[in-house]
């Protein structure tokens, strides 16, 4: 009995894992599947597989467009992350620190930055709150957490979703290939009544 709840909360913890991507269903009996309502043609039943393949397709590029936006943020927080720490060093002295920083595409300015303990952090759409440099950080290692396990989930998904294609694909060629068989069982019935 406790290998039955563990399974069945191994299964739901797979389903939340890859939450809002159906699993796609082997078809091992073709026939049982053609069966099916809404399965009245082949090309019916091929069509509704090639829709659910779209929809994969529509799924992973908007997984990939997530990942692509996380892979570059988290050099931008970990570049950020680096900065704070080194005023954080130089917070004690009195010496004002010489930078350069960017004012647009490769075009930097050489600026002089007298030691603080307030930085101001661009929080996205087109909001800057001024922190503690130690609240900064604090916030910008929660971030960087927080992007990392994102980017590992969004990985776990692409993986999933990919193992969705390639049984849509197999169900696609599986229902086409029975269709063919279906045809020739046809044509040689004709044939032979013809005879």
């Amino acid at each position: 009995m406790a290998t039955t709840i563990d399974n069945s909360n191994a299964a739901q913890a797979t389903k939340r894992k890859h939450l809002g991507i159906p699993e796609a269903v082997f078809v091992e009996d073709v026939d049982t599947y053609m069966k099916q309502p809404g399965n009245e043609t082949a090309d019916a039943a091929l069509r509704k597989l090639d829709e659910q393949y779209q929809k994969y397709k529509y799924m992973e590029l908007n997984l990939s467009q997530k990942k692509l936006r996380l892979k570059n943020q988290i050099p931008q927080i970990t570049q950020t992350l680096e900065i704070l720490r080194h005023m954080q060093k130089k917070k004690e002295t009195t010496d004002p620190m010489e930078t350069h920083f960017l004012l647009a595409d490769n075009v930097y300015c050489k600026a002089s930055v007298p030691p603080t303990d307030k930085v101001c952090l661009w929080l996205g759409a087109n909001v800057m709150l001024e922190y503690d440099i130690d609240e900064a950080q604090a916030l910008l290692e929660k971030n960087l957490s927080t992007a990392s396990r994102n980017l590992e989930t969004l990985e776990e998904d692409l993986d999933f979703l990919r193992d969705q294609f390639t049984t849509t694909e197999v169900n696609m060629a599986r229902v086409y290939n029975w269709d063919v068989k279906r045809r020739s069982k046809e044509n040689l019935l004709k044939s032979a009544e013809k005879s």
